[in-house]
């Protein structure tokens, strides 16, 4: 398997310039790109010759602090964050078909399956955005984590949309503690278009966030995670993603290394 390998731009704060950097010393040539920084990194885009493989965006009320209350405001879940949500969804699909960017991904948010109702509600929003991306030729990417691999492969075949897919994080299995991201891998295989590359340690307090580390040093099982992807024959792309630590550039190129060892 060989699979081009990228950076998440917002793991170095998408300072363009620390970002292209890295690119350089790392050795690689991808991006997975924050949308709401794509004008900083239009013109170095094209001058450099450098791969977008997806874009990526969040939401203004997502509060990260703790795992209640992500659950609480996370993604397109929150009714009185939909209207503004949902055209900043659109606003991201429109600007990834600009960049002619194949994959928009993003945190969709806690869904429940036992709550008829909302669950209802939450497919029919992301209908309505896949419909939209669908229209641009932008395929949606639900980032795993905030959900079991059942749980979401159950949505993705209630849904059966083809511009619904997965961008998989094996860190966020473990730091939401959401189950075992190589059995997840299989789970998920039909829908996986996307890979980061990032790593965690599990909480001992299933209340509580578990820990980011660098690749390689955590719970994942970076060798056995690698192998899954070749068992699935998964042939996209990778982002490495790094948002804890004080040495983000470093753990990246550290990164991509252990990556050309084991590609």
């Amino acid at each position: 398997m060989k699979n081009s390998v990228g950076i998440c731009t917002w793991s170095l704060k998408n300072d363009v310039d620390q970002v292209f950097r890295t690119l350089e010393e790392s050795g690689l040539s991808c991006l997975h790109l924050d949308v709401s920084a794509r004008n900083a990194f239009r013109d170095r885009l094209v001058e450099k010759g450098v791969v977008v493989t997806s874009t990526m965006v969040a939401f203004p009320q997502e509060d990260y602090s703790t795992l209640e209350s992500i659950k609480q405001t996370g993604g397109i879940i929150p009714d009185d964050c939909w209207e503004r949500n949902r055209r900043i969804v659109f606003d991201a699909i429109e600007a990834t078909a600009d960049l002619n960017v194949e994959y928009l991904s993003f945190h969709a948010g806690f869904m429940d399956h036992e709550d008829a109702v909302g669950f209802r509600k939450f497919c029919d929003r992301i209908s309505e955005l896949a419909d939209v991306a669908s229209e641009h030729g932008v395929v949606l990417l639900l980032e795993t984590g905030q959900e079991t691999a059942d749980d979401l492969s159950h949505f993705l075949d209630v849904i059966e949309h083809p511009a619904i897919g997965v961008n998989f994080d094996p860190a966020n299995m473990i730091l939401y503690g959401k189950g075992n991201p190589i059995e997840a891998v299989h789970t998920l295989a039909p829908w996986i278009r996307h890979v980061h590359i990032k790593d965690a340690v599990a909480s001992t307090d299933s209340c509580e966030w578990g820990t980011e580390v660098p690749w390689g040093d955590g719970e994942v099982g970076s060798a056995d995670f690698m192998q899954v992807l070749c068992e699935i024959k998964y042939n996209g792309d990778l982002a490495i993603e790094r948002e804890a630590g004080d040495q983000r550039r470093q753990d990246i190129i550290h990164a991509a290394k252990q990556l050309e060892v084991t590609a």
